[in-house]
């Protein structure tokens, strides 16, 4: 079974990687636009403390923490070692006392169901900046020992490299779709043919892409800006990631590399465009948080696209009017969070085989207009 897959981000490229290890012929386009999600984000794998009350968001979240061991155990058996994924908890940080207490329930609450979260534990300040020494004074935290962190571009050239392994075929170019004697035709660069499947996982590019086969996806985007830092003489591999009272992030990496983020940018076009505005909204936080950052360079800041769908939730499934047109979208700022693990379901969906959870309220329709 021939199988075409638009999208290489982290929804295109498990997908991809499953479906070639389960024995099908794999081709994967993509134009490697500027501003794609996957390759512009650091991800925090730490769902049990949303405050979020979306019942099927957080099955797709918790999901994603759960998959994650195993997906970084598949690729490391493929002798992908560098998938840019390490689990070294978390800090969910407050100045307020009973805001982590009630964070503290909150998580202590939902172990039950989820027991790959380890261990919760309430931090001092002083524990607190043992941790984690950049922090500022007065920070108390709750401690979450199964968190991970993600480098987005890491794990997708890991899983392009491990996909090949398996003669996944990946074409640089721009792909088009339309219907030839009732039959999808794909077209990408001076190549043509009619696959077996297709499965659209290209974020929030994909509206134009389905609109000649009769679909309109409904699907918005949000520009998000991240700077890349570097301290010198600092080691920093082991650091807990950082998530703050605020809607920003501190991730640490191997070597003193430092991950400050993210701008929530609701523009109406896109635009890779780096600004003076996105760069200081999130080093002025970040420096609030650590102070010292103000004495680490500023090494890169990468621009993305974070794709959503009607009320935030995912969809992914089989498309209404083509019983061989699959799509996965609306990943949103959670995208390195769950999309391996709606991945992994979709794979499954078009296989054949049963999937481990109910995915009818993920049901693309709802994204249609």
């Amino acid at each position: 079974m021939h199988i075409a897959i638009i999208g290489a981000g982290i929804a295109g490229s498990v997908t991809a990687y499953k479906l070639a290890k389960a024995g099908m012929q794999v081709t994967v386009i993509d134009r490697f636009d500027q501003g794609q999600a996957t390759d512009a984000a650091a991800g925090i794998v730490c769902p049990w403390l949303s405050q979020r009350r979306n019942k099927d968001w957080y099955q797709l979240a918790k999901g994603g923490a759960r998959y994650y061991p195993e997906i970084i155990e598949e690729l490391r058996i493929d002798g992908e070692e560098e998938t840019g994924y390490a689990r070294v908890g978390a800090l969910s940080l407050h100045q307020d006392p009973k805001k982590l207490e009630a964070m503290q329930k909150r998580a202590e609450k939902r172990r039950d169901d989820a027991p790959e979260m380890g261990a919760i534990t309430m931090l001092e300040e002083d524990d607190v900046r043992q941790i984690f020494p950049l922090l500022a004074p007065g920070f108390g935290a709750v401690h979450v020992s199964g968190a991970a962190r993600v480098d987005g571009r890491a794990l997708r050239n890991s899983l392009h490299r491990a996909a090949k392994k398996y003669n996944a075929r990946f074409v640089s170019a721009d792909a088009h779709l339309s219907m030839t004697a009732g039959q999808i035709v794909v077209t990408a660069g001076d190549e043509e043919w009619i696959p077996d499947q297709v499965v659209v996982t290209a974020g929030a590019w994909a509206k134009e892409l389905l609109e000649p086969l009769g679909y309109s996806l409904q699907v918005s985007f949000q520009k998000a800006q991240i700077c890349h830092l570097q301290l010198d003489a600092v080691q920093t591999e082991d650091w807990p990631v950082i998530i703050p009272p605020n809607d920003q992030y501190l991730l640490a990496f191997p070597d003193g590399r430092m991950v400050a983020g993210a701008t929530h940018e609701n523009d109406d076009e896109m635009n890779t465009k780096i600004t003076a505005g996105g760069v200081h909204e999130v080093l002025s936080k970040a420096m609030q948080l650590a102070p010292e950052l103000a004495e680490a360079m500023l090494t890169e800041t990468r621009v993305g696209f974070r794709p959503f769908t009607p009320g935030f939730l995912p969809v992914f499934g089989r498309l209404p009017k083509h019983q061989n047109l699959y799509v996965m979208n609306g990943l949103g700022a959670s995208g390195l969070t769950m999309g391996p693990f709606v991945a992994s379901q979709l794979t499954k969906l078009i296989i054949g085989q049963e999937t481990d959870i109910d995915i009818s309220a993920y049901n693309p329709v709802s994204a249609l207009v």
